[in-house]
């Protein structure tokens, strides 16, 4: 296994029982609809008298639990998103698996939930990918997304932390996850996060919170939403399931990172990038009347939404009010365009990885 930034101690024992029979034969590579398709195995660990154990590869299937888990009842449950891609040598690169296990720590520690090890959950993926490596597409654009989720397992009906849970590993093959510039609304009404709250943390709350305003905007004839400040509306926080990213006068504007905003991977990645690349960068408060006067303006020229599963996606118009605000063609849009191509072209190992991000297994 060759490393970059990512390093671990001692090889645990991982138990491994490897599915009689694999479903890749029937698996159609050209048609994957996002987070339905999953591979062989996944992967197991069980947290009991303060620390993690059990840890096992098996098949990916059913898990046996009692109807009285906390997390059914009391919300203890957190995930991540991250992703694997098959490199231009054959071999296969995590892309960034440090910081999405320091985010999950962070999101554990903000619901109660007991720390995961790097050595679990590094080579829990190792271990997984391992005996799942035909799964790793190889066409232009797609790649393994691998979900780690941990839940809480106590049997018990008592508003209080869990003693027990479980971590789990699942992967997925995947290709693009848009495949056209969004129209989004700016959510005005219903609110993703609040200050002092967990809208920094990746738990499923955030998520069910998220689902009806979502599938209102829907039947307007949106695909996602803007969400804006619980206090005023006045702010932009993210798009959607992922972060918010504008070109205003040549500038990269995001709004800043706080307790109601996700601090994405891919976000950073780009700010990243566009730094390398001379590009000015802002990450501050972003208000809604900036942006839908700057595109009347023709000061904001671009605006994008940036995560694991939407990588880098053109929004094509925005809604207010009732009223639509469209943004300049994609094609012509030179920032956000030469700062995907970068980050594909380090993420398939097309051009060296200066910065160290993937992890080849």
């Amino acid at each position: 296994m060759q490393q970059s930034t990512t390093k671990m101690n001692e090889a645990l024992d991982i138990k491994v029982t490897k599915a009689q029979e694999s479903r890749l034969t029937g698996t159609d590579f050209s048609q994957l609809p996002f987070g339905k398709v999953f591979s062989d195995h996944m992967f197991i660990a069980e947290y009991d008298n303060e620390k993690w154990g059990n840890l096992q590869v098996l098949p990916f299937g059913p898990i046996p639990m009692s109807p009285a888990i906390s997390a059914l009842h009391y919300g203890q449950a957190i995930f991540e998103g991250m992703k694997a891609y098959r490199q231009e040598n054959g071999k296969i690169g995590v892309f960034r698996g440090n910081k999405n296990h320091e985010r999950f720590n962070r999101s554990a520690a903000r619901m109660s939930m007991p720390s995961i090890s790097s050595d679990i959950f590094m080579q829990g993926i190792a271990a997984l990918i391992e005996i799942d490596e035909k799964w790793v597409p190889s066409q232009d654009g797609y790649s393994l997304y691998i979900r780690p989720v941990m839940f809480a397992t106590d049997p018990y009906l008592g508003v209080r932390p869990s003693d027990k849970y479980t971590f789990a590993l699942l992967t997925t093959p995947t290709g693009p996850y848009y495949s056209k510039a969004l129209k989004v609304k700016i959510e005005t009404e219903f609110t993703r996060a609040d200050e002092g709250g967990v809208g920094f943390a990746k738990t499923a709350g955030n998520y069910a919170r998220s689902l009806y305003p979502f599938a209102e905007a829907q039947k307007e004839g949106y695909d996602q939403l803007i969400w804006t400040d619980a206090v005023s509306h006045e702010y932009i926080e993210e798009a959607g399931t992922a972060n918010l990213i504008f070109v205003i006068e040549g500038k990269l504007i995001t709004p800043s990172v706080r307790s109601t905003v996700l601090d994405g991977v891919t976000r950073d990645t780009i700010i990243t990038l566009a730094k390398k690349a001379g590009i000015e960068v802002e990450e501050r408060r972003v208000s809604v009347k900036e942006i839908l006067d700057g595109i009347e303006s023709g000061s904001v020229t671009d605006a994008f939404a940036a995560g694991t599963a939407a990588t880098v996606t053109p929004i094509g118009e925005i809604g207010y009010n009732g009223k639509i605000f469209t943004l300049p063609d994609p094609s012509t849009r030179t920032i956000s365009s030469g700062i995907a191509k970068t980050l594909n072209d380090i993420r398939y190992g097309l051009i060296p990885d200066e910065f160290g991000w993937n992890w080849i297994l």
